[in-house]
């Protein structure tokens, strides 16, 4: 039997041949790309860093082990070098999850993130205050300040390198923070931590880090606060932008923040990057982790899974920021992700307790959402 194909048909044919071995290739593109990870593929930029809390280190599954030596080169304390964490209400030392954190590190020969020496949160009051409520004198405070700092700064000196030295000292309202700290010393809370952490440890990467601070009010104060600091001769060496955002944030607000803070001679770090998906419930997300709000069923819209279309919207989101980011590799030394997947994101539990967020590049189950191969195929 003899088959006739006419040239239109042998067009289309060639066309689907086509079509499949171009996807074929994607496929296999897309493999190599997951295979080698994003500490790979971000190489010759920056830094690729995720904050660890001290189940994921202490458990050691196995699978979430790989996932985060594949694609990590940084790791983050996310709560156990805070205060309250670190310390007895008599003051005395609890080094088990910090220690496990930094040999985790080294182990792993990662680089490793203090975080963090001096904040308004997560500190018993006692540490500020007398039995009265009245506030300790201010060289109380520095004696306690600098016994904290040179402690721990020198337990993991040639280790830890990098410090978030002071976290969040600017307010929502754009002025200094009214924190305890700030109310006994002032300036001097922020002089004196950066003064310790490089005389415990030189080599250090010294930074500050707060929230919001890529928008432009935020930010100015931030500049201003960061200017009284140099005209002191302050070590401090880079900013961290926490980059908590929401999925409809506007992220040509860092590009604008990277060439200010760079501008001052500082090294720009993504400290702590989320993207929230859930209903925004205030005009301006913040950080700050005492803020709470109602739980509402329409507030948590996505239980049962992530809509293919909000997926796609946070993969876009994170797409356009890492495109600012490689434009100004030169300026940015990190980019970290605040957990490693959405099962145990903090956004699950902040600002309202029990809802279901999606705010990372892995899933529940720790596979790859679409948002991950989004800023792989940046790269390829």
């Amino acid at each position: 039997m003899t088959i006739s194909i006419s040239r239109r048909g042998l067009l289309a044919m060639s066309g689907v041949t086509a079509a499949m071995i171009a996807s074929a290739k994607l496929q296999a593109a897309q493999k190599a790309a997951e295979a080698t990870g994003l500490k790979e593929a971000y190489k010759d930029d920056f830094l690729i860093g995720a904050a660890l809390n001290a189940g994921i280190v202490a458990q050691q599954d196995p699978k979430l082990i790989a996932l985060i030596t594949k694609e990590f080169n940084s790791i983050t304390a996310e709560n156990c070098q805070k205060w309250e964490e670190l310390r007895n209400e008599d003051g005395s030392w609890k080094w088990k999850d910090s220690d496990a954190f930094v040999n985790f590190g080294v182990q792993n020969k990662m680089h490793i993130v203090g975080h963090t020496l001096g904040w308004h949160s997560q500190i018993p009051e006692s540490v500020f205050k007398n039995k009265d409520g009245s506030y300790i004198s201010k060289d109380a405070l520095a004696k306690k300040q600098q016994e904290h700092i040179t402690t721990l700064v020198d337990r993991y000196k040639g280790k830890i390198a990098a410090w978030d030295v002071v976290n969040e000292a600017v307010g929502d309202d754009n002025k200094m923070r009214a924190s305890h700290w700030y109310n006994i010393m002032g300036d001097d809370f922020l002089v004196n931590a950066f003064n310790l952490a490089h005389e415990s440890d030189p080599k250090a990467h010294l930074m500050y880090n707060d929230y919001n601070n890529e928008q432009q009010g935020k930010r100015d104060a931030t500049i201003e606060m960061l200017k009284r600091l140099q005209k002191r001769d302050v070590p401090i060496h880079g900013l961290g932008m926490q980059a908590h955002v929401g999925i409809a944030s506007d992220m040509k607000n860092f590009e604008d923040s990277i060439l200010a803070y760079s501008a001052l001679g500082l090294r720009i770090h993504l400290t702590e990057l989320d993207i929230d998906v859930l209903p925004s419930v205030w005009n301006l997300p913040v950080a700050e982790i005492s803020t709470r709000f109602e739980y509402k069923p329409e507030r948590d819209p996505y239980i049962q899974g992530l809509p293919k279309e909000i997926d796609e919207q946070l993969a876009k989101a994170y797409e356009n920021l890492f495109k600012i980011l490689i434009k100004h590799r030169d300026k940015v030394d990190r980019v970290t992700f605040w957990g490693v997947s959405d099962d145990a994101s903090w956004l699950n539990n902040f600002p309202i307790r029990g809802r279901t967020n999606y705010p990372l590049l892995f899933d529940r189950n720790q596979s790859p959402k679409s948002a991950y191969f989004r800023l792989l195929d940046l790269k390829r």
